[in-house]
């Protein structure tokens, strides 16, 4: 009996350990992530990026990082343990995505449709 207990402690304590990134895996995480932070800060700095592409080489590089960070030190994946952390991850997206694009779009109408105080009032004939 003793044995069987063991083996499914064993077991069980493999599994709640498998999902854990090795220390290559956050070695090279973290070289990556200080790489695309230093080309984020290269892009700005450097002067060899004209002005109206910093902002897109920015938002590339800093979306790249969340990616390396994701799946390195989240372990974020496709595999059977991590799709339902993945499925959460990605509807925590939509979410904020609904939220910031509806609050960008209001934002947006009530500008538009708000009579600036510059503006006079025609008189009504």
């Amino acid at each position: 009996m003793s044995g069987a207990h063991h083996s499914h402690d064993a077991a069980h304590h493999d599994a709640a350990h498998a999902d854990h990134g090795s220390t290559k895996s956050y070695l090279i995480g973290f070289a990556l992530s200080v790489l695309l932070t230093l080309a984020s800060f290269g892009v700005v700095m450097s002067g060899l990026v004209p002005h109206d592409l910093m902002m897109p080489g920015i938002i590339v590089f800093g979306v790249a990082q969340l990616v390396v960070q994701l799946v390195c030190f989240l372990h974020m994946g496709t595999s059977p343990s991590q799709r339902g952390n993945l499925a959460i991850m990605l509807f925590t997206l939509l979410i904020l995505a609904i939220v910031v694009v509806g609050s960008l779009w209001v934002l947006h109408n009530m500008n538009v449709n708000m009579m600036h105080p510059t503006s006079k009032m025609m008189p009504v004939e």
